[in-house]
């Protein structure tokens, strides 16, 4: 999707690719294992350069160089990776399969820990105004859901809307669509906002259960394949070029 990869920078701020994949149980002796595989993801990747603890995290992290940075974060319960406005998907790829790959190993994984695998795909495309009433006109139109809400006497507190849909028969292969506007009540009420971005996200999961670890790279190419054709065919046409149209208008 290298033609597509190159049109973000148009249409959005920031463009980012997420993995995250969630445990059943938390993991034990975090800190200890989280040095181990931080110290085996350098070798691989040697632009990581720190660790930064946070509440209930701890994250591997790069350099910002001109927008771009990497990540890896611990949670109890979550492994999480992450590409901040990749050239290509694929050095992306890169990142969340070695994560895949090693995390298994030096966090003592089973399969049966394995609750579900998530592919994200993240646009920030940043508006100094209403963002509640941008995604409202802009994305719902004339719909009936739209003719709720009298503009002329209400003004919009919340315009946020998330589709989920099943991507197989055993709905067990999941996309989901979401926009979050971050425009305060405050903000509205004085009409001085701040420039903040409307983030869309695009989301494939896959639910286990896993039977088998070595499941998880094959998991990756599902994912992955799916998400490029929603995002390339769906998600920029109907939801980001709208949105991006409207911006300043």
């Amino acid at each position: 999707m290298g033609d597509v990869m190159n049109s973000f920078a148009t249409l959005c701020s920031d463009f980012y690719i997420n993995q995250k994949i969630m445990l059943s149980m938390d993991l034990p002796k975090m800190k200890e294992s989280a040095s181990e595989l931080f110290d085996r993801v350098r070798r691989e990747i040697p632009e990581f350069e720190r660790i930064r603890p946070f509440e209930d995290e701890l994250s591997l992290e790069t350099a910002e160089i001109e927008g771009q940075y990497q990540w890896v974060g611990l949670r109890p319960r979550a492994i999480a990776s992450g590409y901040v406005n990749p050239k290509h998907a694929d050095k992306a790829y890169d990142l969340h399969r070695l994560v895949l790959e090693l995390a298994p190993y030096y966090l003592s994984l089973t399969s049966l820990q394995i609750e579900c695998v998530e592919l994200v795909f993240g646009f920030d495309l940043y508006a100094r105004e209403n963002r509640n009433a941008l995604v409202m006109r802009s994305l719902l139109g004339d719909s009936p859901l739209a003719s709720l809400v009298d503009d002329s006497v209400e003004q919009l507190i919340d315009v946020q809307p998330r589709i989920g849909f099943a991507l197989n028969e055993a709905c067990d292969l999941q996309a989901f669509v979401e926009i979050k506007t971050r425009t305060t009540a405050v903000e509205t009420a004085t009409q001085v906002y701040q420039d903040e971005p409307i983030s869309v996200f695009l989301t494939v999961r896959k639910n286990g259960p896993i039977q088998d670890l070595e499941e998880l790279g094959s998991t990756f190419d599902r994912l992955s394949g799916h998400i490029e054709h929603i995002a390339e065919h769906r998600v920029i046409p109907d939801v980001i070029v709208p949105l991006h149209q409207a911006i300043g208008i």
